[in-house]
C-alpha cells in the first residue's frame, strides 16, 4: 500500500547516495533544491507561492496511487520526483529535479528515481504516467524519450493532468 515506508536504496555507482520516501523533514531542501534550479539555473520566472504542491508534498503527492521521494548525498537531498495520482490508473510524473553536481549517467540519481517511480508504478498496476516540462530542459528531453516516454501534444493530457503555466512539452508513458 502506498503509505507503507520505503527502505532507503544505496545507489550502486552514487556513492552513498539513498533514495527514500520523502518525509515532512525534507522539505526545506526540497524547496531550495527546486527553486534554484528553476530561478537560477535555467532563469524560470516562478516562485514558491506559484508551486503550492511544494508546501505540502504529503497531502499533494502521497494520496491515492501518488508518492514523493528524495536522493540524498551527505545528508543533503541532490534530487526529487513525484507522482501524482490523476485517476483512471493513470499518475502524473511531477518535480524531477536532480542538482547540477548530481546529474549524468555515471552517478544515476536520475535514472534511479525515475526507477524508483516506475516500480512504484507497477505495484500500483498504474497503465499511464504523463509529464509537462519547459522547453528549456533539453537534457531532460532526452532523458524522458531514452526511457520510453513519447512526446504528446498537449490535447492528447487526460483533463485531470495539473497543467503548470511554465510546462510547454508533454510527455506519456503506457505501462506494459
Amino acid at each position: 500500500m502506498n503509505d507503507e515506508l520505503i527502505p532507503p536504496q544505496t545507489l550502486e555507482s552514487g556513492g552513498g547516495i539513498t533514495i527514500s520516501r520523502f518525509d515532512p523533514r525534507h522539505g526545506p531542501a526540497v524547496l531550495q533544491l527546486i527553486l534554484a534550479i528553476q530561478q537560477e539555473e535555467f532563469d524560470i520566472p516562478i516562485t514558491a507561492k506559484e508551486q503550492p504542491d511544494l508546501q505540502d508534498i504529503p497531502s499533494f503527492y502521497q494520496t491515492g496511487t501518488g508518492d514523493f521521494w528524495v536522493a540524498e548525498a551527505r545528508n543533503r537531498v541532490v534530487g526529487t520526483i513525484g507522482l501524482k495520482d490523476i485517476g483512471n490508473d493513470s499518475v502524473a510524473l511531477r518535480k524531477m529535479f536532480v542538482a547540477q553536481g548530481w546529474r549524468g549517467p555515471s552517478v544515476r540519481v536520475a535514472a534511479t528515481l525515475l526507477d524508483q517511480a516506475l516500480i512504484h508504478a507497477r505495484r500500483m498496476q498504474l497503465k499511464n504516467i504523463y509529464l509537462g516540462t519547459t522547453d528549456k530542459f533539453v537534457a531532460a528531453h532526452r532523458f524522458y524519450e531514452k526511457n520510453g516516454f513519447v512526446l504528446i501534444e498537449p490535447h492528447a493530457l487526460p483533463p485531470t493532468f495539473p497543467l503548470m503555466a511554465v510546462d510547454t512539452r508533454f510527455y506519456a508513458l503506457r505501462l506494459a
